[in-house]
């Protein structure tokens, strides 16, 4: 194969990085030995580069990327952009004369990947369009959502097994974070994959800590609080079943002196957009979410995921609490559910009508019973459900296997602060835990290099209105902190920093850095209070 020697460089030169991670290679090059292929990689795995490199490489050629995230879709066109490889996205948030040129250039082969709504791929004059693109590929991304069986069906995707037919001769990729072995059978069976080469990577998250507890209301309130306190300088994603219970949430935390921001699906986007962004870029530590946040979330420094009510099956909860501890460093992922959760949960399931829809139901919810009343390791629960047979008996990384954390300790009721103490974000001791998720502070880091180099980072963001991430992720930000650079070759020896993003942000950084050594200092401003959820309310009671 030509580009056998090309891998790595493109790797580099693109990314900025030395090597794949597990899987990355095989993938790549399945994909460009035109292989159908299906990809199970869990969240933070690195699903994205395998379809966007063999991109980078085939000249002339475009893949198409099916996607459901119209924000997901902005933001890696944005990065792809800044790698200097040409992507465009086709959604209803481009205006009509955009996606006219869009569509003109791209019968030129003028880019490397092209982004499509699953939507937009199932009208009759977008296929006749595609006929005339110099396709490559298909990369099907959440593809566990054209499965009935999957825990996130959606039926504008099962319209995508006509791909087959329209384009035979072209290979088609699937991929997904979480599916069993029959939603990996459904997805092959449904997008006809022929002979596909199957990469599934392990479930086994060995720096995750899975910890499940059962409480009363007045007991959730006042362990989410000490959590909070535990992770003061951490970043935590909190989910909660409803957009009332968010909203409360984000009042409640507020009254009791931790900023929290709000995410949900009846903001209009671009507040929710504007939030998760002011959370990514470490403005507000504490985001507040229902299920509609975090798909494609690119945040690997998150600490601790903890969910407020009883998720509604193993898949949801395994990509929900996999959003911590995306940098390898230790992560708490904790559920604080009451047993009223599990009533709930089985009245939605009597409302449904199809039979077979509702055995699903069903099978689901058994499975996250038992999954929290049980007395076995969590983590082997949950490679069992998805078909790996894990080695280990005890992983000593969940609460059936011994691992305790001390703010669960003890539960008192919360009460509103009185106007004298206003609960400031102290952390708490934690002596009986390993070496604690709250902070995964790299020694030789000067926090405050990292503070100023963060908010040159948030500047950089707004002023080319992308997520902060699209800049850097927080892992080259700790490395440039290490490093400190002061030429384009030192830089291409951070990694993330490939060849296009050093010559776009060098000097930029080089200034930073100097401006810091001369003495210059973050503004240190207290995490803005953020729009509070009331406002939401208010607007939707009226």
């Amino acid at each position: 194969m030509h580009f056998e020697t090309e891998l790595l460089p493109a790797l580099r030169r693109y990314w900025g990085y030395d090597s794949f991670r597990p899987l990355q290679e095989k993938i790549v090059r399945s994909l460009l030995q035109k292989r159908d292929t299906c990809v199970v990689m869990p969240t933070g795995g690195g699903k994205s580069l395998c379809y966007q490199l063999p991109a980078a490489l085939l000249s002339e050629q475009t893949v198409i990327v099916i996607s459901p995230l119209i924000a997901l879709m902005q933001d890696q066109v944005a990065q792809l952009t800044q790698m200097g490889i040409a992507a465009a996205r086709l959604n209803s948030s481009v205006t009509g004369a955009q996606q006219a040129e869009i569509m003109r250039q791209a019968k030129n082969g003028r880019y490397r990947l092209l982004y499509l709504s699953p939507e937009r791929l199932a009208r009759a004059d977008t296929i006749e369009w595609l006929r005339t693109v110099p396709v490559s590929f298909f990369a099907i991304d959440e593809a566990h959502c054209i499965s009935e069986w999957g825990h996130e069906f959606r039926p504008e995707y099962r319209q995508m097994s006509s791909l087959r037919a329209h384009f035979p001769d072209r290979p088609i990729a699937a991929f997904t974070a979480s599916a069993t072995q029959r939603v990996r059978h459904d997805i092959i069976e449904q997008l006809q994959l022929r002979q596909p080469d199957k990469y599934i990577a392990s479930f086994h998250r060995p720096n995750l800590r899975y910890i499940i507890k059962e409480c009363s209301g007045q007991q959730q309130s006042s362990l989410l609080l000490k959590a909070l306190r535990q992770y003061a300088d951490a970043n935590v994603i909190v989910y909660a079943p409803t957009i009332n219970k968010v909203e409360e949430t984000v009042d409640f935390l507020e009254e009791h002196g931790i900023p929290a921001i709000a995410y949900h699906g009846k903001m209009d986007s671009d507040t929710r957009r504007e939030n998760q962004e002011r959370w990514m870029s470490d403005e507000v530590r504490v985001l507040v979410g229902t299920v509609a946040f975090g798909l494609g979330i690119n945040k690997a420094a998150v600490r601790a995921v903890i969910h407020l009510s009883l998720p509604k099956s193993i898949e949801q909860y395994y990509q929900e609490a996999g959003r911590a501890g995306r940098d390898g460093q230790p992560a708490d992922c904790v559920v604080l559910w009451q047993k009223r959760d599990a009533g709930l949960l089985a009245y939605f399931i009597g409302q449904l009508t199809d039979p077979a829809e509702k055995e699903r139901g069903w099978e689901r919810y058994n499975t996250i019973r038992y999954f929290v009343e049980s007395a076995t390791c969590r983590h082997r629960q949950i490679c069992s459900h998805f078909g790996e047979n894990p080695k280990f008996e005890k992983c000593n990384a969940c609460d059936t296997c011994g691992c305790a954390l001390d703010w669960l300790a003890d539960t008192v009721e919360a009460k509103r602060p009185t106007p004298q103490k206003s609960a400031a974000a102290v952390p708490l001791a934690r002596s009986d835990a390993p070496k604690s998720a709250a902070k995964p502070a790299i020694a030789e880091v000067d926090p405050e290099l990292r503070e100023y180099l963060r908010e040159w980072r948030r500047f950089a963001a707004k002023q080319q209105s992308v997520p902060a991430y699209v800049v850097m992720h927080d892992t080259s930000l700790d490395e440039l902190c290490r490093k400190r650079p002061a030429s384009i070759n030192q830089l291409l020896d951070v990694s993330g920093f490939g060849e296009r993003k050093s010559q776009l942000y060098g000097q930029q950084i080089f200034d930073a850095l100097k401006r810091f050594r001369d003495g210059a200092r973050a503004t240190v401003e207290p995490e803005k209070k953020p729009r509070s959820a009331r406002r939401h309310r208010t607007r939707r009671a009226g």
